[in-house]
């Protein structure tokens, strides 16, 4: 388990290095952060899916990414003997095989942690183990003049993009979260839980209006409420993904719960054998609507961008739909890289590529063995499912990869200083949020960490 003392360390360590840069360089910290989550997804998970698309491994552009490490995911609990964090154990990890099942992080504390830098108990929004409210380094990036924004393929209300804006004691608090987040000063809010539509796209006798906070909110948003541009077809978002018309943008495509994952259709099928969707856009689509309607600020912007639906096919151990929902967030980071190059430059940017937590518990097809070496994945060639094993339904405490580039990505290593028997160094989930604060406010944190990390009652 990590401890206080190691989290300290780390952190005066990478104070000094900013300090020293301050001096000698003039220091500036990323103009834009982008944070891209593939939620549920493992080493494995994208493995499976490169072999079906490409025939070969470690071909996506992540993948070359010059800073490439582990992070460990495990989250907190209360119980009646108290409050405290959980832990990840490499040695138990590759040796007992049923010890990854064992109290694994909900998405809820997992998204917490990323953006607040506390760990909490699973269903947290945003609330710390001791129930007091968390600050969110999208409140620090709003305190620097930035825009924020986030962006997921599931509903816009559900943990991870909550986890980024809002606060709430349980995650399923989907209407009041709603709210929050309609309520908050993001500038950016796009994702699915359109009341009138199910997950087919087709439109429903009786709405449910939960995901967008009540049926008054969805008045409000219509009418244009907080500043808000609200966007439900494909079409507008496919126009805003050219180029933004409003400083704010809310967008509901016209689907119930995800852009794909849940539409009608054998959900046993192979990869792109049941048709899409065709009336709802893409992760890439919604995506570059956010980025160019972020970008409008001179200061710059911070985005969350959720591949959600990731997650929910690991749930169901759809392989084929695993391969569809990772081809579309590997196609999205892609066109973010793209839209760096082309929009800003790898010396203002950092991209970092990640999840939330490993789902499913993939392994090669060998029964009890979750070494990679000794039970690898089978490559069955371009076009054909790899032979693999699902061994879970739910999440696991599996270390899961992070990959990061652009400004001052390689700080990320200097939080790396736990080992693992097969990946090597590794960070934990909270500590991505406490590099990113420490580097927009390295000349105030030292002072007073509090402030930067609970908000006031």
């Amino acid at each position: 388990m990590k401890n206080m003392e190691k989290i300290r360390f780390s952190a005066f360590s990478l104070l000094s290095i900013i300090f020293a840069l301050s001096i000698s360089f003039g220091y500036q910290p990323p103009k834009n952060v982008i944070i891209m989550i593939g939620d549920g997804m493992g080493k494995q998970h994208i493995q499976v899916a490169n072999y079906y698309l490409e025939g070969k491994d470690s071909v996506q552009s992540y993948e070359t990414f010059p800073v490439k490490l582990y992070c460990s995911t495990y989250s907190g609990t209360i119980t009646k003997s108290g409050k405290y964090t959980t832990s990840y154990d490499s040695k138990t990890a590759w040796s007992d095989f049923e010890y990854l099942k064992l109290k694994p992080t909900d998405s809820a504390p997992a998204a917490t942690a990323i953006s607040s830098g506390r760990k909490t108990y699973d269903g947290s929004i945003g609330m710390s183990l001791d129930s007091m409210r968390l600050v969110h380094f999208f409140d620090i990036a709003k305190q620097k003049g930035k825009s924020t924004g986030v962006v997921t393929s599931v509903q816009l209300s559900h943990a991870t993009p909550a986890g980024f804006v809002a606060h709430n004691r349980m995650r399923n608090n989907y209407s009041e979260i709603a709210q929050e987040m309609i309520d908050s000063k993001a500038d950016v809010i796009i994702g699915c839980g359109h009341p009138d539509y199910d997950d087919n796209g087709d439109k429903v006798d009786s709405s449910n209006y939960d995901y967008v906070g009540g049926a008054d909110y969805w008045k409000k948003l219509k009418s244009g409420y907080n500043g808000w541009k609200l966007i439900e077809t494909k079409e507008e978002f496919e126009q805003e993904a050219k180029k933004a018309s409003s400083k704010r943008l809310f967008g509901v495509p016209k689907i119930k719960s995800t852009l794909q994952q849940g539409r009608k259709g054998d959900i046993r099928a192979n990869p792109f054998v049941v048709p899409f969707v065709q009336s709802v856009p893409n992760l890439t689509t919604i995506s570059l609507a956010a980025l160019n309607t972020l970008n409008q600020n001179k200061n710059g912007f911070c985005l969350m961008i959720e591949g959600g639906a990731i997650d929910w096919a690991g749930h169901g151990n759809l392989s084929g739909r695993l391969v569809e929902e990772i081809d579309d967030f590997n196609k999205a980071v892609n066109t973010v890289i793209q839209w760096i190059e082309k929009n800003s430059n790898w010396d203002e940017t950092l991209l970092i590529v990640t999840a939330d937590h490993e789902t499913g518990y993939i392994t090669g097809p060998n029964e009890s063995d979750n070494n990679p070496f000794t039970n690898p994945i089978i490559n069955k060639g371009k076009g054909n499912l790899p032979e693999f094993r699902w061994n879970h339904k739910s999440h696991t405490n599996s270390l899961v990869p992070f990959y990061a580039k652009g400004k001052y990505a390689e700080m990320f290593k200097i939080f790396a200083d736990e080992y693992d028997l097969l990946r090597g160094y590794y960070i934990t989930n909270s500590e991505i949020s406490i590099a990113l604060k420490l580097l927009f406010n390295f000349e105030n944190i030292i002072q007073n960490p509090d402030i930067y990390f609970i908000q006031p009652k």
